[in-house]
């Protein structure tokens, strides 16, 4: 069963740092993607970052170019998402999410929806 927990939300003032931290589990990681998505009630889910393990590719929405960091550390099975420069717009649920197997990259491209996905973690920046 995969499992991804996510970790490291809270509260920030604007212009701070946060690290996420997603711990997968439950799959073989030899060839997989994770992506960090976010939702503000009332608004369509964003995907912010993604990541394929096995390819190396990345991809950041532009609202966080520049400001956020994904990457994993494979001896853990964990993706991080470092936030810097974090502004009230970054105020969301974050969400971890994964696919896993052959045809994992795809999702890569433009952060699509992955299969699987974690319980999420609140992200409040104030102003």
């Amino acid at each position: 069963e995969v499992q991804l927990v996510e970790s490291g939300g809270g509260l920030v003032q604007a212009g701070g740092s946060l690290r996420l931290s997603c711990a997968a589990s439950g799959f073989t990681f030899d060839d997989y993607a994770i992506g960090w998505f976010r939702q503000v009630p009332g608004k369509e889910r964003e995907g912010v970052s993604c990541i394929s393990i096995t390819e190396g590719t990345l991809y950041y929405a532009d609202s966080v170019k520049g400001r956020f960091t994904i990457s994993s550390d494979n001896a853990k099975n964990t993706v991080y998402l470092q936030m810097s420069a974090l502004k009230p717009e970054d105020t969301a649920v974050y969400y971890c999410a994964a696919a896993v197997g052959m045809g994992s990259s795809w999702y890569v491209s433009g952060c699509r929806a992955m299969p699987f996905w974690g319980e999420g973690t609140l992200v409040t920046v104030s102003s």
